[in-house]
């Protein structure tokens, strides 16, 4: 009797009391309420969003209170005399609303089932019941559902887990005097939603979301409401680049009035059943809906519309990118009869941009369309295989089924060897990536690495070790290391080489002290000579691994004694730690102290191998580095280039691409005499690359000396293709549930179109070399945050586009000693476009569309690289000026 007699005095409650908000018996509150949505860019004003408001009245009175209880309530809610409108005042030109009445809006159906009258059973001030009937729309539900959560509500400060429209949720509520303050955290709440992000997460997108309410009290009852839910949504890459959607509802008191009594009854259920038999009660969680889209093109029509953009000529442009990302977001709705049509009509040059595209879908229709259509034991189409394989290693969130599917395929027969080695290096990669998800325990994942480890030990053949060597440098699983090291110990050349390379890009805490030790064994050729190549590959690992003083000193002591070229390579990237103060800068710092290991003699030594990293992009967001090193053998010939480029943020590494060429004993061709632990190699030139953390099917330029001298003899000079196609990078789709009763949903696409080429070429006469790698690259990012309300749709489309030529060309001329070596790395004049589009639309057709844009030139740039090699290009260069022209 106190605390009802203090209620009605409108008291504030102490805390520690447990009852709710209550109702006067025979009253009729009617509220004013309104529910906005906006859509706009992160720091925005929301006064230029594009958004909708939906205003109603609402009443609400007593039904009836249980008699042992007073805090066990039945309250009725009715909407009424709804409206839609702007958000922001527009010019009647622009308002998509203007001249249409709320009944043709929303639709008569849809505009009844929303002001049907719902019940809530409050206890304690919580929702303890949601009545509402059976068969009502699922947009009108939710809406009902957003207006019914803000009916719950405790008068004691402290933390409760609610169930509300967003789902389960933690809530944290600060009551002061008349005034409560409800916290839901956002990121707690468990409700069922689709969506999926993107593996590594630079390419992925950062969400930050907020909920308040603040509810004010008079007469024991509610005042006012004000609720606003923040979502905002920025990519890693470009924080620039973001949205966010605000949802905002009020509820004011207007008027308290004489209204109905209450109804008799000791139970809920007769109640109810008293004011309607056709009242269920229903979850106050959202259901999950969407609207159908009617005049959506069909695949076959969306793929003819951009077509003419997917041939192979135009894919280093940014509109193949864009083909490419509105192709998968198409499939991603179709069947696998739809996309099974597209294939078999298609030609042969524009079915592998499509095999991309159907891969890169990654839906369950997709894949098993991908999988009827491309036959293994058919070598005629093995070009279409290896962009299928390619698309699964660059596969965003790749399924347990992906990796289940090219087990299946492995297993079985493969017309052609190099698809066969492509499947096994792309199997790895999907290991990383379902591990890093910790889905490493899965039944596809553990026979996976099962097979490849155990046909890596019984394999005999080079080739088939170095298959399944490659499929260990993507997997990076930690229980490989023992055998990597194995190899890279006791092994000869590229063996040795390719499990070094493999150890190289594991994460330094997995490179124990038996790792190191080995390293060490290696660099210092404990056990048995071995190859510049693999020697300069352990001390990188042993430099990068957080290395004892001991260790740097040892390395610093050699140089002097190794071979020539190697003195100068090893010195340079001792230079490269400390000019780019790397980790362990430090230490070569501490043991460059010492005399001995610091003196003239030893920094002074002849030789034109490098090693240089240094920024192409320093940025807020993230940061991008290149490296390169360039090994010489003794006799001026090539013997491993090596170009990498990396992104990186404050929390993680993404390793962009890598292009390594490398050569080995071609020193008969001058008639020079090979380096120490080279005398039996044969004649060889290949190049291995990396490309978004995935190792690639290495590619061989020649094997053998009779195949070096027929190629040297055709020799056009064109480079040969490393990797051409369509990789989808950024892929993030999530649906939001706003409270207000809306769905949300934000999905952002980036997509690049590669085309990365390479070649080497000799001219006996002139006593020179050329290898030339260039990266052509075309990217476009969208993305798209919509609020679908079924009546009417609002969002923002954010669009990046870019197009860019990276050209890494070096120069040798080996007539002399020490050699003329030039290394030139070059980005041509980058087109840089971005679009931001707003709009609102009704299902009618009619549109509102709001777009400001930029575009820019970047200024092409020459990269400086070191000072050493400018000097070294001018002798080049003009030493050349009569040769370049006469190669062969």
């Amino acid at each position: 009797m106190q605390v009802s007699i203090l209620k009605n005095f409108g008291f504030a409650f102490p805390t520690g009391h447990t009852t709710g908000p209550s109702l006067n018996n025979d009253k009729l509150y009617k509220f004013a309420y309104s529910a906005e949505v906006y859509v706009d860019q992160v720091k925005a004003s929301l006064q230029k969003s594009a958004g909708y408001r939906i205003s109603s009245g609402v009443d609400v009175n007593l039904l009836w209170r249980n008699p042992d209880n007073d805090d066990d309530q039945l309250i009725k809610i009715t909407v009424r005399d709804v409206q839609v409108e702007n958000v922001n005042e527009r010019p009647a030109a622009k308002n998509i609303f203007k001249g249409k009445s709320t009944e043709k809006i929303i639709g008569k159906e849809y505009l009844e089932a929303l002001q049907r009258p719902i019940v809530l059973e409050l206890v304690r001030g919580k929702v303890k019941t949601f009545y509402s009937y059976q068969n009502e729309p699922g947009f009108t539900q939710n809406i009902k559902r957003g207006l019914a959560s803000l009916f719950q509500l405790q008068l004691h400060s402290g933390a409760a887990r609610e169930v509300d429209i967003s789902g389960k949720c933690n809530t944290t509520y600060h009551v002061r005097q008349d005034q409560v303050t409800k916290i839901k955290a956002l990121d707690s709440c468990e409700i069922e939603k689709e969506g999926f992000t993107s593996h590594n997460q630079i390419l992925d997108v950062s969400t930050k979301a907020t909920s308040a309410t603040i509810y004010v009290l008079e007469d024991s009852f509610f005042k006012s409401i004000k609720a606003e839910e923040n979502y905002v949504l920025l990519l890693n890459s470009r924080r620039k680049t973001g949205a966010k959607i605000v949802s905002k509802q009020r509820l004011e008191l207007k008027s308290v009035q004489a209204g109905p009594g209450l109804i008799a009854g000791k139970q809920v259920a007769s109640v109810i059943k008293t004011l309607d038999s056709s009242y269920v009660a229903v979850s106050l969680v959202a259901d999950p809906v969407k609207s159908e889209c009617k005049k959506c093109p069909s695949l076959s029509e969306h793929w003819q519309s951009i077509r003419e953009h997917m041939y192979p000529e135009k894919l280093s442009k940014a509109e193949a990118a864009r083909s490419f990302l509105s192709f998968i977001q198409n499939i991603r709705k179709a069947t696998k009869e739809e996309i099974l049509q597209i294939m078999r009509s298609e030609n042969k040059e524009l079915l592998p941009q499509v095999v991309d595209a159907v891969t890169s879908a990654q839906t369950p229709a997709s894949l098993e369309a991908i999988l009827e259509f491309l036959d293994f034991k058919d070598a005629s189409t093995s070009t279409l295989q290896e962009r299928f394989l390619y698309a699964c290693g660059f596969a965003s969130h790749p399924s347990e089924m992906f990796l289940k599917s090219l087990t299946a395929k492995f297993k079985g027969d493969i017309a052609n060897e190099e698809i066969r080695e492509t499947l096994v290096i792309v199997m790895g990669a999907l290991i990383r990536k379902l591990c890093e998800k910790e889905d490493c325990k899965l039944p596809a994942v553990v026979e996976a690495k099962r097979l490849i480890l155990s046909r890596l030990e019984k394999a005999k053949k080079d080739d088939n070790v170095r298959m399944y060597l490659l499929a260990l440098k993507n997997a990076l699983l930690p229980e490989a290391i023992p055998l990597l090291l194995k190899y890279a110990e006791s092994e000869e050349g590229p063996i040795s080489n390719l499990a070094a390379t493999a150890l190289q890009r594991y994460d330094p805490s997995f490179l124990t002290k038996e790792v190191k030790e080995t390293m060490n064994r290696i660099y210092h050729q404990n056990r048995k000579v071995h190859e510049k190549t693999v020697r300069t590959t352990a001390a990188a690992i042993i430099l990068n691994s957080n290395p004892s003083y001991m260790e740097v000193k040892n390395i610093l002591l050699s140089i002097g004694e190794l071979p020539l070229e190697m003195n100068k390579y090893m010195l340079s990237m001792i230079q490269d730690i400390l000019h780019f103060e790397m980790p362990s800068s430090k230490t070569v710092r501490q043991v460059l102290k010492d005399m001995r290991a610091h003196n003239y003699d030893r920094f002074s030594k002849m030789g034109s191998s490098s090693a240089y990293s240094g920024y192409i992009t320093r940025g807020p967001d993230v940061s991008s580095t290149y490296s390169l090193d360039i090994l010489y053998s003794g006799s001026g010939i090539l013997r491993r280039s090596n170009m990498n480029i990396r992104i990186f943020n404050r929390n993680a590494e993404l390793h962009a691409s890598q292009v390594v060429i490398e050569a080995q004993g071609l020193e008969s061709i001058i008639a020079a005499t090979p380096d120490e632990g080279e005398e039996n190699l044969d004649s060889f030139a290949g190049m291995s690359a990396i490309l978004f953390d995935v190792q690639l099917r290495p590619v061989t330029f020649f094997q053998g000396y009779g195949d070096l001298m027929s190629k040297m003899l055709s020799a056009t000079g064109d480079p040969i293709n490393v990797v051409k196609g369509l990789i989808l990078l950024t892929d993030y789709s999530q649906e939001i549930q706003l409270q207000s009763g809306p769905r949300a949903s934000a999905e952002f696409l980036g997509g690049l179109a590669i085309d990365i080429s390479g070649g080497m070429e000799f001219s006996l006469w002139y006593r020179e070399s050329k290898t030339n790698v260039k990266n052509r690259v075309a990217m476009f990012i969208a993305g798209n945050t919509e609020v679908d309300s079924f009546f009417v749709k609002t969002g923002m489309e954010t669009t990046l586009e870019a197009e860019t030529t990276l050209d890494f060309i070096s120069t040798v001329q080996f007539s002399q000693y020490p050699f003329l070596v030039c290394m030139q790395m070059d980005r041509v004049e980058s087109p840089f476009r971005r679009y931001v589009t707003k709009y609102e639309s009704l299902p009618c057709g009619r549109r509102y569309v709001a777009r400001r844009g930029k575009a820019e030139l970047l200024a092409g740039n020459e990269y400086p690289l070191h000072q050493e090699n400018s000097n070294m290009c001018r002798k080049v260069f003009g030493a050349v000026s009569d040769s370049s022209s006469s190669w062969f």
